[in-house]
């Protein structure tokens, strides 16, 4: 295969699918808990070069005399010192990885679900058809819609997705994926031949899954907290993002593109 005509994709999340307490009640918007659940691709051209860059900043930092002694850098605790996780790296770590992001060439793509709008969906579909929420049901339908008009792209799409709990879970995602092919095809009524690989990984196996981290910690600041300065640095390779549930303008959300980019300003506040 030659590789001109593969496409490499790495999918991470941000955020949790937590709606309900124990009791059922809505919990989006009280302490702790997140308002939106993020669901993002990265679109690696050179992977490997990529594994290079983040492994040779990852180890000139953990020879810095600066970090010794950090526990997050020791490798019994599994974090920077065997991969960069933006949540879990120092404030000094993750400035380095955010400046080395900006020369590896990647797009993104996003699609994100306001929790308190999933809830109230969940609580109505409960209610009515005595269905209850599925947090896997929910998370495929996502990937479902992320790659609906990706795969016809190259003769061959090899997906890396950071595994969710103890199972791959990928017959599930190979159904997604799947019907997101399908779905394509019948939408513009072309055929596509292009062969899919699909594989569950944790993000010290594959840096693109560093990668893909770091862009949707930067978009759920931005989203969770308003702070843009983050975003801001990463902003020009974010290709599309798609906040479906903010409904003010079109029935299928708003979508941030080159022709309407995403600020903090344009954000519709959170309901939760």
């Amino acid at each position: 295969m030659n590789e001109d005509n593969v496409k490499h994709y790495f999918v991470d999340e941000a955020g949790d699918l937590t709606l309900f307490d124990k009791r059922g009640r809505i919990i989006v918007g009280c302490a702790g808990v997140s308002n939106f659940f993020m669901l993002g691709v990265a679109d690696l051209p050179d992977p490997i070069h990529a594994n290079v860059v983040l492994t040779k900043l990852r180890k000139q930092l953990l020879a810095d005399p600066y970090f010794k002694g950090v526990p997050s850098m020791q490798p019994k605790s599994k974090k920077t010192a065997l991969h960069f996780h933006a949540s879990k790296d120092l404030p000094e770590v993750r400035r380095e990885v955010f400046k080395i992001l900006t020369q590896i060439e990647v797009k993104i793509q996003v699609i994100i679900r306001r929790k308190m709008e999933l809830a109230l969906t969940a609580r109505s579909a409960y209610q009515t058809y005595c269905k209850k929420f599925s947090p896997n049901d929910a998370y495929d339908d996502l990937v479902k819609r992320l790659f609906r008009n990706l795969l016809h792209k190259a003769d061959e799409n090899r997906i890396v997705i950071a595994r969710r709990g103890k199972s791959p879970r990928l017959k599930a995602l190979r159904s997604a994926i799947d019907k997101a092919k399908v779905n394509f095809q019948e939408k513009w009524d072309i055929q596509s031949e292009s062969q899919i690989t699909i594989q569950a990984a944790y993000p010290y196996q594959f840096a693109g899954l560093q990668i893909i981290d770091y862009y949707l910690w930067a978009l759920q600041r931005l989203y969770e907290q308003q702070e843009d300065r983050f975003f801001d640095m990463l902003a020009p390779r974010f290709r599309m993002i798609m906040d479906i549930d903010d409904k003010r303008n079109k029935p299928y959300g708003e979508w941030y593109t080159d022709h309407n980019p995403l600020t903090v300003q344009k954000i519709k506040p959170s309901a939760g």
